[in-house]
């Protein structure tokens, strides 16, 4: 008595996909790695932006609208859709130097930080947190299973809780 019954396959994720990079930063990953990466974390369609800036842009947007003066890695803008159904939108900033200096710290490639970070960045799009420590235990769970699909390693391992 086996019912054969297969996963549904996940509806096709449109993602409208802008890049601006506001930095001379040789390295950064083209459009084409960003959509990959983005695609595999959207669970529907998307607009979204993703800008790398310098350290002084990333610090005044931190400042603005975390309080915290100091240049992060990563900031998603959430703009929300404006019907059910509808492709969300929303921008990822990510600061090219802060990334370069933390994938050298951490032994990871450039590749695989910024990777690691657009998949953080994508997530929190969609609604995702890291507030609590169940939800964050949800999110990071959830980017080393898109990660590894992409081939990358846990971008956790060996990083200190």
């Amino acid at each position: 008595m086996s019912a054969n019954r297969t996963k549904p396959e996940r509806a096709a994720v449109k993602l409208e996909l802008t890049v601006q990079k506001a930095v001379n930063s040789p390295g950064l990953p083209t459009k084409t790695e960003l959509r990959r990466w983005l695609a595999a974390a959207l669970e529907r369609s998307a607009a979204v932006t993703v800008r790398f800036v310098g350290a002084a842009e990333g610090r005044r947007l931190n400042r603005e609208y975390r309080d915290r003066d100091y240049a992060t890695n990563v900031l998603s803008f959430d703009y929300g859709s404006s019907a059910l159904g509808q492709a969300l939108t929303g921008d990822i900033v990510l600061c090219a130097p802060v990334l370069r200096r933390e994938a050298r710290a951490q032994g990871k490639t450039l590749a695989a930080h910024v990777a690691h970070l657009a998949v953080h960045g994508a997530l929190h799009l969609q609604g995702y947190d890291h507030q609590s420590p169940s939800a964050a235990a949800r999110m990071e769970a959830l980017e080393k299973r898109i990660l590894a699909k992409l081939a990358f390693p846990d971008p956790y391992a060996g990083a200190a809780g």
